[in-house]
């Protein structure tokens, strides 16, 4: 496939970068091929692995054009599969989340698999004994966990996680530990919310990448984190962290304490704020007493669901803490801007950004971003 970058016609000075073109982000087509080299390439992040407690739970996740069911075995292990029977091809599992007993059936001909996706049961099966049940399994996908979440990946042979997963949190911060002290493995669920965004899925990454836009639609930001103001990201070099406001008690929407410090946050990172962009759709926010992940499933050019959780340790989540205003702060930053990318979203369609925009320098690694999706879009 050809470039999908472009440089617009009016000369751009030193200061000023090319975006990708308008249809980058409106061409179903160009959705299509994101979606095959993309999110059926590379790992996604599925599910948290604790919201399948026990075996015979269930959660059905969108992947690219797969619907991807994610289990956990009798034996305790998380297992991913296709979610299309063998048989004539329905969906085997209708609902988004559920649990069963012991064995997947499915709702059409009976056709049944036990949670490590064999085939074990079917009407006349008996009499079919030259039928091998484990060449009529479910079709496994590649499937690891890290960070307390499960990771898919529907290729063939997928790409290293340890390079492309992990790596992307070495890579912003420069330290394989720093994240590790975090625990989110070990963190309870305070608070999810789904967004329902009505725009590409590119222009949340971009958002998220960059805070020139932070000083014009996120005041309580800022006054957390005085230098966002200044339109510089927390991602514009590594190891960086922004540091919170001298009278700001925590990461908290109108800056009073939040909690404890996590056990094994080091000194260094008190009182900060870490992003990282695993790419191509998970957010990870790092602040002393939470951390919050954003998961965005693309549905069409136009539409991308993101599910945020807000993590916190254990034992303040089982004393029935009070989340609010640590869940406000960073849900307003949701809501304004993921409404900025709703309203980006028409433009996109229109001649005056046929070629594209520009970036001034402090967005320089979203063009690193555009450079990335070209050649996986070329391979």
């Amino acid at each position: 496939m050809r470039s999908t970058r472009t440089v617009t016609t009016t000369p751009l000075p030193p200061s000023l970068t090319a975006t990708l073109p308008g249809r980058c982000y409106t061409d179903p087509e160009i959705f299509r091929q994101e979606q095959d080299r993309v999110f059926e390439a590379l790992w996604f992040c599925a599910v948290r692995s604790a919201d399948l407690d026990r075996p015979g739970a269930f959660r059905t996740v969108q992947v690219g054009r797969e619907s991807v069911l994610v289990t956990r075995s009798r034996t305790g292990e998380l297992r991913a599969f296709l979610n299309v029977c063998r048989h004539r091809g329905a969906r085997l599992c209708t609902e988004e989340s559920g649990q069963v007993r012991r064995a997947l059936q499915c709702p059409y001909h009976a056709w049944t698999y036990d949670l490590e996706g064999r085939l074990v049961a079917a009407p006349n099966l008996a009499r079919m004994p030259d039928v091998d049940r484990a060449a009529y399994g479910l079709i496994k996908v590649a499937l690891r966990e890290w960070l307390g979440y499960a990771w898919v990946c529907l290729a063939d042979e997928p790409p290293s996680f340890e390079e492309t997963v992990m790596g992307a949190a070495v890579e912003r911060l420069g330290d394989a530990a720093a994240i590790d002290r975090y625990g989110t493995e070990r963190l309870a669920l305070g608070k999810r919310i789904s967004y329902d965004v009505r725009a590409n899925w590119k222009l949340i990454v971009e958002n998220f990448m960059e805070c020139y836009h932070c000083a014009t639609i996120h005041p309580e930001l800022t006054d957390v984190l005085p230098e966002f103001a200044d339109g510089f990201a927390a991602q514009y070099y590594v190891g960086h962290g922004a540091a919170f406001g001298e009278e700001v008690g925590g990461f908290t929407v109108d800056g009073s304490a939040g909690f404890d410090r996590l056990p094994e946050v080091s000194q260094d990172q008190d009182r900060r704020y870490y992003a990282i962009t695993v790419k191509p759709t998970v957010f990870i926010n790092l602040v002393p007493d939470h951390v919050i992940l954003h998961r965005m499933f693309p549905l069409a050019e136009d539409r991308t669901v993101v599910e945020c959780d807000w993590l916190y340790a254990p034992d303040v989540v089982a004393s029935g803490a009070d989340l609010t205003h640590s869940v406000e702060l960073f849900h307003r930053v949701n809501t304004q801007d993921f409404a900025a990318c709703e309203r980006t979203q028409p433009a996109m369609a229109s001649r005056a950004y046929r070629e594209g925009g520009v970036l001034v320098p402090t967005e320089h690694h979203i063009g690193l971003f555009h450079d990335w999706l070209t050649k996986q879009l070329a391979t």
